[in-house]
């Protein structure tokens, strides 16, 4: 990966973002009390997540910003992953229990 392509940081804003998602995402029982267990101990942690997400977006906004300033030209990919890492971290904020019901319905196991 290119320096200051924004990748990285978009990546990671995604990840940290979907981590506040970790209590509603039973895959099967197993999964579920594993789940369950995990979101008690990462709920607290949730507005953490949030945080470093929107702090790895303005990291990737600024590479990128930083890079064209120095002439380097960014590539096509990181620009599009930056701005979908913007939605999907958006959307967790406005919408977070929409999101992990959809995610819940979509991927349970009959």
């Amino acid at each position: 990966m290119k320096p200051g392509s924004g990748i990285t940081a978009a990546l990671s804003a995604m990840a940290s973002s979907l981590a506040t998602l970790v209590c509603c995402l039973p895959v099967a029982f197993a999964a579920a009390i594993g789940t369950a267990g995990a979101s008690a101990f990462l709920q607290r942690f949730r507005f953490w997540f949030l945080g470093l997400s929107i702090l790895l977006l303005a990291l990737g906004f600024w590479q990128q910003r930083r890079a064209r300033l120095c002439s380097v030209r960014g590539k096509l990919f990181g620009q599009v992953l930056l701005w979908t890492a913007l939605f999907v971290v958006l959307a967790m904020v406005l919408f977070p229990q929409q999101i992990a019901g959809f995610i819940a319905d979509r991927f349970s196991v009959p």
